[in-house]
């Protein structure tokens, strides 16, 4: 006998419905396929379930084909992490192909890239050297990034471009694999999205902070033309990128129409290990609300997974795609 004063409900009322009438949102024909050996990528493509991810994954990957054929922008922002997992030859291939029009860096993604062409090495052991002052001065990094900013910014261009030109005229280790390099080459517009002070080469005695900040600004208003040819059909991606590029994306959508240009019916995507509030609201949700709730167009997708294996799948799918 229980001793407390409230007896537990009584459920003999309450009224049922039949599973025919309820209906569901996962149907048995939607589910994935097992995998059929030598079907290859886009075997397993087909195989993913209509479901949740799966169908995002699809879109995505449908959405870049269709910018692609139809010239539309495709322009990707890089956060440090993605060049560090050694994705830009993956990112490089892409944009030979017309899978990229334009690539947004923080300045973590710059500096992983510039130092990967440089040295053929880059992403110090923070932990042992920080104790005694080291973390983040390395002499030819903050050396020569700082001199081809002030360069570039003397000469009226924008980080990426500077770093990409002097990359090309001076002697390097692994090239082929830097982003800058390639995409200046390619003639891809590159830019680099910087907050001082959070960047290794502001540390050096060589920063020039008037240059640095003349010269990130003027890569915000590429990166904002950029933007302009996103309107019907293009597609932005931000992966890696927790908090600067997905406000830099915002404030660009917001300039853009501001001036006047029109910018709906496009595709975002956020790729990260960890989905984050910025990526979520500044580029899978804000951008394509539209005024008293109405949507100008376009859709965003939220896809989770490691980078070293995200972006390497898309781009086999894409490849596949093609054939």
């Amino acid at each position: 006998m229980s001793r407390y004063s409230r007896s537990p409900l009584d459920f003999s009322g309450l009224r049922t419905v039949l599973l025919a009438e309820r209906g569901g949102k996962v149907k048995a024909g939607d589910f994935a396929a097992p995998y059929r050996a030598g079907s290859g990528i886009a075997g397993w493509l087909n195989s993913l379930p209509h479901i949740l991810a799966g169908d995002s994954f699809r879109a995505v990957v449908g959405s870049l084909a269709g910018a692609r054929e139809r010239g539309r922008a495709i322009l990707w922002g890089l956060g440090g992490h993605v060049v560090k997992c050694g994705l830009a030859p993956v990112l490089i291939d892409l944009m030979r192909r017309g899978y990229a029009t334009a690539f947004a860096l923080n300045g973590a993604a710059a500096i992983h890239d510039f130092e990967i062409a440089l040295a053929g090495h880059t992403s110090e052991d923070v932990e042992a050297v920080l104790p005694d002052g080291r973390f983040g001065a390395a002499e030819e990094t903050g050396r020569e990034m700082n001199r081809a900013i002030a360069q570039g910014d003397a000469a009226g261009v924008g980080i990426g471009e500077a770093l990409g030109q002097w990359l090309d005229g001076a002697e390097t280790r692994a090239g082929q694999e830097s982003l800058l390099l390639q995409a200046w080459r390619h003639r891809t517009p590159v830019t680099v999205h910087v907050a001082l002070g959070t960047d290794t080469p502001h540390t050096h005695p060589a920063a020039d902070p008037a240059a640095i900040g003349s010269a990130s600004h003027r890569d915000f208003r590429l990166f904002a033309a950029c933007v302009t040819e996103l309107n019907e059909g293009g597609v932005y991606l931000n992966v890696g990128s927790a908090v600067l590029l997905p406000e830099v994306f915002l404030k660009a959508v917001s300039a853009v129409r501001n001036l006047g240009h029109p910018l709906a019916g496009f595709t975002t995507a956020n790729f990260d290990f960890l989905q984050h509030y910025r990526p979520r609201v500044n580029v899978v949700e804000r951008p394509h609300a539209g005024p008293q709730g109405r949507q100008p167009g376009g859709h965003g997708y939220a896809i989770t997974g490691h980078h070293e294996l995200m972006i390497p799948l898309l781009a086999a799918a894409l490849i596949e795609s093609d054939r």
